[in-house]
């Protein structure tokens, strides 16, 4: 592979590997993996429904740890440890990562929904987040 092709392709893998360096990286990211358009709608529901599956026999939803409100503190259902609120709003550290983001999609998606998120709704939770005032 030539240098200008590595030039074109490296672009588009850097989200998806999670060295993205914003959430407008990982949005986009997420649209070449063929999702969008991303509805802030879409993402509140995902805070709220119950999730499914062997991880969460008990039906707990994201807002359980994280509150209705992604603006306020949280806390873990389990071990009660203090969770920073979501929204970078009220948190502006939260989603400068997006290894870290990755981590917590993947670890809280498998154990709230019973299976990864797909992309689409990482871009909707996202987009919900980032437009709260």
């Amino acid at each position: 592979m030539n240098i200008r092709m590595l030039a074109l392709v490296l672009p588009l893998t850097a989200p998806l590997s999670g060295h993205a360096g914003s959430v407008e990286e990982l949005l986009a990211g997420y649209q070449r993996a063929g999702a969008g358009p991303f509805r802030a709608e879409q993402g509140e529901k995902l805070l709220v429904q119950p999730g499914q599956g062997e991880a969460n026999a008990e039906g707990n939803r994201c807002a359980d740890c994280h509150t209705t409100d992604p603006r306020q503190p949280g806390k873990h259902l389990k071990t009660n440890k203090p969770i920073q609120p979501l929204a970078p709003v009220a948190n502006p550290e939260r989603l400068q990562d997006a290894d870290k983001v990755e981590k917590w999609f993947l670890r809280n998606c498998k154990g709230t929904l019973g299976r990864p998120c797909t992309p689409q709704e990482k871009g909707d939770f996202l987009t919900f987040l980032i437009q709260l005032r």
